[in-house]
């Protein structure tokens, strides 16, 4: 399917992207990026309130018994850059349930698209998994996040090491042109416990490469390196496993990671960031920001449990 880039460009994309936005996010919604939060939609409806937009689901796909993904409505008022997040929840019990949400969907999409677990007791996935087509949700104005192109230097080529539901942020930035004008090589890892959970293998390796409006600018550049740690599979073990090792880079082709080439952005658990980021530093990596770029950035997914 057509990611609708040519028709976008004649029509002011690139001005859907914020300037820049500061993050400050309140305490009580503090990262819990997917640990829960929904109880069916109110019967009366719902007005916008001055921190949410209140949008309709018009697509939802449950990939396994653990993890789903949906589309929602999207106010022309909402401006977000590739790999920022905003808040994602219901009104349960006559108040806002929310957690913080990757966007998945490009920047200049008609449409929002979340990537999420399933907690079966948590507060907010255990209800959320059960929202119908035409069902209302709730979705924060004010997109954030450190997953963004201005919080690295420039560099050769761009590695995105996700896990898990980690992958959402990186699903926004293959789909990003100027990621491509950027770099030469965009490397997106995706480390899941059973095959059955690398949800967008069909996207990442053929669709988008395929796509009428970005496949010629993404095919030569896009490399996707799925593993597997539970299963058998082409490439088993740890995403850390396969760095230390070098096997990842013997089997694309490049050479190992270095800061005066290679730029990093992580987004997963909080274990396998601690490791990934402990990786980097020891190879001379500097974290980065918006404020001061660096060689790598992450962004912790969801809490584990």
């Amino acid at each position: 399917m057509s990611l609708g880039l040519s028709r976008w460009k004649w029509a002011g994309l690139f001005d859907r992207r914020p300037r820049r936005l500061p993050l400050d996010l309140p305490p009580e919604l503090e990262f819990v990026m997917q640990d829960a939060p929904v109880a069916a939609p109110a019967a009366a409806p719902v007005k916008a309130g001055g921190a949410f937009y209140v949008e309709r689901v018009t697509w939802i796909h449950h990939w396994t018994d653990t993890l789903f993904s949906l589309r929602t409505t999207r106010d022309a008022g909402l401006r977000f850059e590739s790999g920022q997040f905003v808040m994602l929840g219901l009104i349960v019990n006559g108040k806002p349930l929310l957690r913080a949400y990757s966007i998945a969907s490009a920047h200049y999409a008609d449409e929002l698209e979340f990537y999420s677990i399933k907690v079966q007791d948590g507060p907010l996935t255990s209800k959320l998994q059960h929202v119908k087509v035409g069902d209302e949700v709730l979705v924060g104005k004010k997109p954030t996040g450190t997953l963004v192109l201005d919080g690295l230097r420039p560099g050769k080529n761009l590695y995105l090491l996700g896990t898990g539901t980690g992958l959402a942020p990186f699903l926004s930035l293959v789909r990003d042109p100027e990621v491509y004008e950027r770099y030469e090589k965009v490397v997106v890892t995706h480390t899941v416990r059973e095959v059955a959970d690398l949800s967008y293998r069909q996207f990442l390796t053929h669709d988008l490469p395929n796509d009428p409006d970005l496949g010629e600018l993404v095919a030569p550049k896009l490399i996707y390196y799925p593993t597997v740690t539970r299963e058998a599979f082409v490439h088993e073990g740890r995403i850390t496993d396969m760095i230390e090792s070098g096997q990842i880079f013997r089997d694309i082709g490049l050479p190992p990671l270095d800061p005066a080439r290679d730029r990093v952005m992580l987004c997963g658990g909080p274990s396998v960031l601690t490791d990934l980021k402990a990786l980097l530093l020891a190879r001379g990596y500097e974290e980065g920001s918006v404020a001061k770029p660096g060689d790598f950035v992450l962004e912790r997914a969801f809490v584990e449990t």
